[in-house]
Order: structure tokens, then sequence, then C-alpha cells
């Protein structure tokens, strides 16, 4: 059990690793909130990150911000749940239409890995430190 769980938390970190390499290249990522921005920092993702759903913006507000920074190709990192789904599919669907990149295989590959175990962006974090808590204690008990 604890190489499997070696296995996934180590391909959780390669994932963020990389996609902090893309936000360092320039490359904005969505998020909800300004917890989910918080624990992309935690976990060492900076670059620009923007929140789609804080201070009561409305989504053509995020639409209209996303088309001002000139980008063209922004990642999306909603939430795992329903509406994070649902957000992720409606702003794929308008970024394409506005000529704008979305990438969605972050978040892809993370809820694939996650999904079940974490449901929001700054769940993320705790996750990844009790998978590390667990391998240890395995590897103690061995």
């Amino acid at each position: 059990m604890s190489n499997s769980l070696k296995k996934m938390t180590e391909r959780i970190l390669e994932l963020l690793e990389r996609l902090s390499k893309e936000s360092n290249k320039g490359v904005p990522i969505i998020v909800e909130g300004q917890n989910d921005i918080d624990t992309l920092h935690k976990l060492g993702v900076e670059g620009e990150v923007i929140s789609a759903k804080t201070f009561g913006r409305s989504f053509l507000n995020v639409l209209g911000e996303i088309e001002k920074m000139g980008k063209q190709e922004v990642i999306i990192l909603m939430d795992f749940d329903r509406r994070g789904r649902e957000w992720t599919k409606r702003l794929i669907t308008h970024l394409e239409r506005m000529r704008i990149r979305p990438n969605s295989f972050f978040w892809r590959e993370l809820r694939g890995l996650v999904g079940h175990e974490v449901k929001d962006i700054e769940g993320l974090a705790t996750y990844i430190d009790t998978l590390k808590k667990k391998i240890e204690n395995k590897y103690e008990i061995d």
C-alpha cells in the first residue's frame, strides 16, 4: 500500500512542479478563491493566479479580466466538486470562443489522482502532508 501512496504522492508533486514551471513562464492560473491562491503559493506555485469567485465577480467579469491580460493560454484549476466541474466546462467553452487556449491538463490529472479524497484546490496541501505522514509511518513500522 505505501508503495502506491508513494507513487501517487510523487505524481502529485511532479504535476505541481510542472504547474509551477508553466506559471513561471507567464501562463496565468485561474482558481476559485483566495484560499486556493494561498495554497498554490504554499505548494511553491508562484506566478499570476486569478481568483474567479472572490469579491462578487461574475463569470463575465472573469472572462473580461482574462481577455485584458492578452495571454494566448490560461491554466484552469477550479475545484473538483460539481460546481468546479461546471465552471471548468464553461471557462473552456468561452475561452475557446475568445481564441484563448484553456489548459485543463493539470486539473484533469490532479482530479484523477485526488478527486475522491480532495474536493478543492485549498485541500491539496493538507492532503499531500497527510500522504507524506502515512508514507513515513509505514516505513517506520517496517
